[in-house]
């Protein structure tokens, strides 16, 4: 397996306690994790570190001996934590992985229980200027040629869509759903890296160019292209969504329907390694981080905070800012071995 790594320093249990953030904890072999090590994982998306290390934090607090954020895709991560060769990923979104999750074996293999982030979004948008000059509402306008080309970026009259890496859970769904609302002759998904391209979408934007492209919550994305001043949301003809998804109803209760479920996120680890320590399961279930805590680090590391440094600084802060939370947590925790 071909993986990368995302190297970050990492600050003891026994440091917090000479930054003077106790966690009241008395004895070092009081503690439930004394000595055993545990391995995180992420995707590509470097957002996805303050979450991670986050979790990361709290185990080293409780005595674990938390290596380096290893990094992969979704679907060999995994593989990976099932198999006992990673320990836990921060980032599970249901219902998007479903398929990844039950692919590897589901509860036989992983555990999961709690929620770490709730109301997740996704969805496709246009810039505002071009919707309502347009009147464009719904993503099947698209089949309209004459509003494809409004997005064409390379001059094959086709609409360039900004959308998912390779192997992401949403590269399955846009891809059933550009087949599904039959504007896959007329709309091109481009991949790649998401980064590069989203910074390419914005760029078009600031030149007042029209954009479309796909992206979610919590992200950056949303903070700089701003929905409903900037951009728009558009809704699709109704419900597709392929796989383990298929039987989740996208349509909202006041009937708009933006062609994803409301996800949450969760902690995913590995099964045996939750048996064997409940205060680690205690803790994957309890943690909760507000999404607005998510979006606002991601924007500062879009604004350039994005280093190793930076990020050590950003979980220094949130929890300094939430050290009764984070207690809290370790002492749930604790209680459970």
């Amino acid at each position: 397996m071909k993986t990368s790594f995302l190297r970050i320093q990492h600050i003891t249990a026994a440091a917090f306690l000479g930054m003077g953030m106790s966690l009241g904890v008395a004895h070092a072999q009081d503690l439930p994790g004394k000595g055993i090590s545990v391995q995180p994982i992420k995707s590509s998306i470097a957002e996805e570190g303050f979450q991670t290390l986050l979790v990361s934090r709290a185990l080293e607090a409780l005595g674990y001996a938390v290596k380096d954020i290893q990094e992969t895709e979704y679907a060999t991560g995994y593989v990976a934590v099932a198999n006992g060769d990673a320990t836990f990923i921060a980032a599970n979104w249901a219902p998007l992985h479903d398929d990844f999750y039950k692919n590897v074996g589901g509860d036989s293999k992983l555990y999961r229980k709690g929620t770490y982030v709730n109301n997740s979004l996704q969805g496709y948008l246009i810039d505002k200027k071009t919707a309502e000059q347009y009147k464009i509402t719904n993503i099947e306008q698209l089949k309209d040629p004459a509003i494809a080309q409004l997005f064409d970026t390379n001059g094959d009259g086709k609409a360039d869509l900004t959308g998912c890496n390779p192997g992401w859970g949403c590269e399955a769904v846009i891809e059933h759903q550009l087949k599904s609302y039959g504007i896959d002759g007329s709309v091109t998904h481009n991949q790649g890296s998401y980064s590069a391209l989203i910074a390419d979408t914005l760029a078009r934007y600031k030149a007042g160019q029209p954009i479309l492209y796909f992206t979610w919550t919590p992200y950056w994305v949303s903070g700089v292209l701003k929905p409903g001043s900037d951009v728009v949301w558009l809704q699709v003809p109704f419900t597709a969504l392929p796989g383990e998804q298929a039987g989740v109803e996208t349509k909202l209760g006041d009937g708009s329907n933006y062609g994803f479920p409301v996800n949450t996120q969760h902690i995913v680890a590995n099964k045996a390694f939750a048996e064997k320590n409940p205060s680690a399961a205690k803790l994957f279930e309890v943690m909760q981080l507000p999404i607005a805590d998510i979006n606002a680090q991601n924007l500062r590391m879009q604004q350039g905070e994005n280093s190793a440094a930076d990020l050590q600084r950003h979980v220094d802060g949130w929890i300094k800012a939430n050290q009764a939370t984070f207690n809290g947590w370790i002492e749930q925790a604790k209680a459970a071995n």
